[in-house]
């Protein structure tokens, strides 16, 4: 299909739910993608964190189309080993008790609500309902995420929200404690805020926070929708910051580009859900956990994981070279890195890059968000730093196409 009538096309019976760029891709090779032209582009963004492991990684697509030629398919009330394999070794990796599959991030973080009140409120009855969750955090678009979504922004138009949200402010105990009553079950918390503009935690405050939760018996919540799945260079972002939480999330990168989602749960949590109490039609199938099984295998080792970290530090040192008034600061973990500019700069910024066949993200209103495949190399950072070096030192953003 040619571009023109894709995009004619689209609009016509596309719901305009999406800002989407100017670029139609119709392919894509590890760490590169290509438009329609057969223009290449080095991908920065690997499907907002999904494409952990590049595109069309020979593994991972072997083990798809032997599992679509096998069984795509089946409900959860029968027992298939894809679901079950992925469970072990996601318990076996983390030292949590159980799993449960869904199929995005949004409703992994329904599944961890539910589960944190219904243990509350099994041991505490039925008014102990409230999570707090952290100013300018994002936890999804669902009615219920969308309220636990710390950002004023995202609550309009689809009023009445579920109820038993409160927010506190980033790295402030002070807060948590001001917001904490006797009807608060858990707290809920990115570690890294990947929306608003990859913000890591303090240390030092995560674990005063764990250590409040534990004298209160609040649960303690993690988001790893964004963070998880070797994106910091460990499984899990929360093993960074050498805590234990009561439940964890997951999607993106769990599946590789197939959508898995899911919740981890300790001992403590993980009878909290019975039979009845929820459920997914399509969670873990046995395409999604074959594409889950698959990415573990490949991500859950030392040596990945460390080259991740490696890569991370690499990417971070580089970009520290560039010199612009444009770059306030650049943060983050692993290969989830941020680039702090002038909010009326950065739409050009990402455009000029774009011109340049060089794809990124937005974080909030003034932070590029680089996250590339986990398989990046070295050669191809320096491509990427090159490239970012012509648009920042050039000092004049490009116009937008």
């Amino acid at each position: 299909m040619e571009y023109s009538q894709l995009i004619n096309d689209e609009k016509q019976y596309v719901m305009q739910t999406y800002g989407r760029f100017g670029l139609a891709l119709d392919h894509g090779k590890g760490c590169y993608l290509y438009d329609l032209d057969g223009n290449e582009y080095l991908d920065l963004t690997s499907g907002i964190g999904v494409n952990c492991l590049g595109h069309a990684h020979e593994q991972l697509t072997n083990a798809l189309q032997a599992q679509v030629g096998k069984l795509m398919h089946v409900s959860n009330l029968y027992y298939t080993e894809p679901m079950v394999t992925a469970a072990k070794m996601l318990c076996r990796s983390t030292g949590m008790d159980k799993a449960f599959f869904s199929n995005s991030g949004a409703e992994a973080n329904e599944a961890m609500i539910k589960a944190a009140r219904k243990y509350s409120q099994m041991k505490y009855g039925k008014d102990r309902t409230k999570i707090l969750t952290l100013k300018n955090s994002f936890h999804g678009r669902t009615i219920a995420t969308l309220e636990a979504t710390g950002q004023d922004k995202f609550h309009q138009y689809f009023f009445p929200f579920t109820s038993g949200f409160d927010y506190f402010d980033i790295n402030s105990m002070e807060s948590v404690k001001e917001k904490a009553d006797r009807n608060t079950c858990a707290v809920m918390l990115e570690l890294i805020q990947g929306e608003s503009g990859v913000r890591p935690l303090d240390p030092g405050f995560v674990k005063d926070l764990e250590l409040f939760c534990r004298e209160n018996d609040l649960l303690l919540l993690v988001d790893e929708v964004q963070t998880g799945i070797g994106r910091t260079g460990k499984l899990f972002c929360y093993q960074n910051y050498d805590i234990h939480p009561d439940i964890v999330s997951m999607a993106k990168g769990l599946g590789g580009g197939v959508p898995i989602g899911g919740i981890l749960c300790s001992k403590k949590t993980s009878s909290a859900l019975q039979t009845g109490d929820h459920g997914s039609t399509f969670g873990a199938n046995p395409l999604a956990a074959t594409s889950a099984k698959t990415v573990l295998s490949i991500v859950d080792t030392s040596q990945f994981l460390a080259d991740v970290q490696e890569k991370g530090r690499y990417f971070m040192e580089q970009l520290e070279t560039i010199r612009s008034s444009s770059i306030k600061d650049v943060r983050g973990i692993g290969l989830m890195i941020g680039i702090e500019v002038d909010e009326s700069e950065i739409s050009d910024l990402i455009h000029a890059c774009m011109e340049r066949n060089l794809l990124v993200l937005k974080a909030g209103t003034n932070t590029i968000r680089l996250l590339p495949p986990l398989i990046i190399t070295k050669d191809q950072i320096d491509s990427a730093v090159k490239t970012l070096k012509e648009v920042f030192e050039n000092e004049t953003p490009v116009e937008n196409a």
